[in-house]
């Protein structure tokens, strides 16, 4: 029973993984029975299977508990996700009757750690044991049932590795592809041309109507298409300490400096209290008197607070420094004294063996070879130091071969024993050899720091309570004036900032700079909420959120206020380039330069499968590709590039020699398609009829 708990405990909540590595375990309840239910109170559809909602909740639930800190939204639509992606693959299953047997199965099972690496399952030389696993099954129920579950998972896991293969299958290169790579990385082209360019016509000269977006929106609709979406504008007012809160803070701070008379209701008389100069237990009285606790550590120079950093460094022992402010504090500092080498620097050269754990080893060998390697090392070292930075780079087994070897700072401690011991008892300069669990370390003690030990009181600046009712009064004022007045006038009179509108979809979190407002979010769907609605937040550690909706973008067709600022500009281009077209008059590129008042230029050695011109023009593909299809010696038509109209003169195409073999060519392009496995997904969902009503679920 505790080895079962245990497994149940450790079992992980992967889900189904779509980058095609896919298809990791899942949480048995994902494919509970029911899993796409048929009563009315459906969360959704795809390809009309419904997604019952009871279904639904339950795998949230399950989602929420196994991820700690994960929001309900965020498990929503983890699970949504996970949910369609199921639902379209398996209906691709049916179609193509994929089925899968037992061994498949076990196959899959093995592969998760907490079976195949289950003690209760392994045998006596460490290995996973078909025999043991299935007695198992079959002598505890509750094992046997876990495994039934996860057998669901492994079999659905399994059809997916026989379908990702047979899409890569699928995805063939040719040789003819192989050639036609070969011959754009090495036929040649050179030209002259003169280019028009686009910045060379004024913005103000081309007007783009809304019509015109829309309409160049439709004609690639699968681009722009978009969920609905709702605009919300807002002012925030913070809820922040006032400048009468600091002198506060500060006075109470400056106070406890000095004594202070305290009347004892006991004693019926005054007691002197000393104060922080002169307090006999400073850690009591930074406790008694600070909102954070006292620190015994030695701090560094380079980890204290960077404008007060020299100051609090060079106290003297016993010496105060402040008030002084640090991120939302101010604060007192008085020096306990100072200490050697608190930090220390080192670089390495690691030569690790056979059975270390280390992912970069260079090269095999055992524990003998690796310990006479580093020994031979040292004495290069030894007898040459600066031999240190290449030696460093070449051999060694670490990371930071990279950098010469430099681990750059640490403290205590967080080295492992011999390691640490080695750097903090040697000084600034010595070499010599170390053996850790991860091998045999040549190792250059390179710096140190000293360090203060600070006793600070530190009092955090926070509105006090009525500053906080004075804001409150504030919000809810505004909210209730912008009932009847205009929103950004009523702003504006109470010298408030109404920021840029926020665009936001149904099951969004995230709110603009505000970060997670899920409740903000879910307010502008709710029924209801018309355009023009207002609503008060109030936001943890912000303050008061005044929120108003100001537009409401259905499915479809993005909104032209969000695709604006890149449709335009490529609907300005093609005006221009009409009006650089009409310019460009004349049988000679000397004509047609004199009329556009551009240079001729030269591209020397350009190639199909990198079109780029020099001086900064950058790719330009329809321009090189036009270049290589006219004979020697003639002049193109305008052609519309990507940063102007060119016209270009061939002056020689130089093909490449002919070769027999285009194996490396053709591995090239399959390299290049390997990725296109991972768009099967996005397509079926791209033509798949998804309903989704998560929104009406308060998620």
């Amino acid at each position: 029973m505790a080895v079962l708990e245990k497994i149940r405990q450790r079992s992980a909540l992967t889900i189904v993984i779509i980058a095609f590595a896919l298809f990791a375990f899942i949480v048995p309840s994902l494919f509970d029975q029911g899993g796409f239910g048929g009563n009315s109170k459906d969360v959704g559809s795809i390809d009309g299977k419904d997604i019952a909602f009871e279904d639904f909740r339950l795998k949230v639930s399950n989602v929420e508990k196994s991820q700690q800190g994960i929001t309900p939204t965020a498990a929503a639509n983890t699970v949504w996700d996970q949910e369609v992606t199921i639902a379209l693959l398996t209906a691709q299953f049916e179609k193509l009757g994929l089925k899968v047997g037992a061994k498949h199965i076990m196959e899959v099972l093995k592969a998760d750690q907490n079976i195949g690496q289950n003690p209760m399952f392994l045998n006596a030389a460490g290995k996973f044991d078909e025999a043991k696993f299935k007695e198992a099954a079959k002598s505890n129920p509750q094992i046997a049932e876990y495994i039934k579950s996860r057998e669901k998972d492994a079999e659905l896991n399994s059809k997916f590795q026989i379908y990702s293969n047979l899409v890569k299958a699928g995805l063939y290169t040719t040789e003819s592809e192989g050639k036609l790579k070969y011959e754009m990385e090495s036929n040649k082209v050179n030209f002259a041309y003169v280019a028009g360019l686009y910045s060379s016509v004024k913005d103000s000269q081309v007007k783009v109507s809304d019509e015109e977006i829309v309409e160049f929106m439709k004609k690639n609709e699968k681009k722009y298409k978009a969920d609905e979406t709702r605009a919300v504008e807002y002012v925030l007012i913070e809820d922040k300490a006032s400048p009468a809160d600091e002198a506060e803070v500060k006075a109470k701070i400056n106070a406890l400096l000095k004594g202070s008379v305290v009347y004892n209701q006991a004693t019926g008389k005054n007691d002197t209290l000393p104060g922080f100069k002169s307090a006999a237990n400073v850690v009591e009285f930074v406790n008694s008197n600070s909102d954070i606790p006292y620190d015994s550590t030695y701090v560094a120079k380079k980890d204290l607070p960077a404008v007060d950093a020299d100051k609090l460094y060079n106290l003297a022992p016993g010496e105060i420094y402040g008030p002084y402010m640090f991120g939302k504090y101010y604060c007192i500092s008085k020096s306990l004294g100072r200490k050697v080498g608190v930090n220390a620097k080192a670089s390495h050269i690691l030569i690790s063996y056979e059975g270390t754990q280390v992912p970069n080893k260079k090269e095999k060998r055992t524990k003998e070879e690796a310990k006479a390697k580093a020994e031979s090392i040292l004495a290069q070292v030894t007898a040459n130091p600066d031999s240190f930075l290449m030696l460093a780079f070449t051999a060694s087994d670490d990371s930071s071969s990279q950098q010469g070897g430099d681990l750059g700072f640490f403290g205590p401690n967080q080295m492992v024993k011999p390691f640490n011991d080695f750097v903090f008892n040697s000084p600034i300069g010595k070499v010599g050899l170390v053996e850790t669990p991860f091998g045999f370390h040549i190792i250059k003690v390179t710096d140190k720091q000293d360090g203060v030990r600070l006793a600070t009181i530190a009092q955090k600046i926070e509105a006090s309570e009525a500053t906080s009712n004075d804001v409150y009064t504030k919000a809810t004022q505004f909210e209730m004036d912008t009932a009847e007045k205009d929103f950004a006038k009523t702003a504006a009179a109470m010298k408030l900032t109404v920021a840029s509108p926020v665009t936001v979809k149904a099951m969004d979190e995230s709110f603009g700079p505000l970060g997670n407002q899920r409740n903000i979010v879910r307010w502008a769907f709710e029924s209801g909420t018309d355009v023009g609605a207002v609503k008060r937040f109030e936001v943890a550690n912000l303050g008061h959120v005044i929120a108003k909706m100001t537009k409401v973008n259905p499915e479809g067709l993005m909104a032209v206020d969000l695709v604006r600022s890149f449709v335009e500009p490529i609907l300005k281009n093609k005006k221009k380039a009409e009006l650089i077209k009409a310019k460009m008059s004349g049988s000679s590129l000397e004509a047609i330069s004199k009329a556009v008042a551009s240079p001729i230029q030269q591209a020397v050695n350009v190639t199909l499968d990198n079109p780029v011109l020099a001086g900064g023009v950058g790719q330009e593909p329809k321009v090189v590709g036009n270049a290589f299809a006219l004979a020697t010696g003639k002049l193109s038509a305008p052609i519309e590039g990507s940063t102007g109209v060119y016209v270009v003169l061939n002056k020689s195409t130089v093909k490449a020699p002919a070769i027999k073999n285009h194996s490396a060519y053709v591995a090239k392009v399959k390299a290049q398609s390997a990725g296109d496995v991972n768009r099967v997904i996005p397509a079926l969902k791209a033509n798949a009829k998804i309903e989704d009503n998560r929104s009406q679920f308060n998620y």
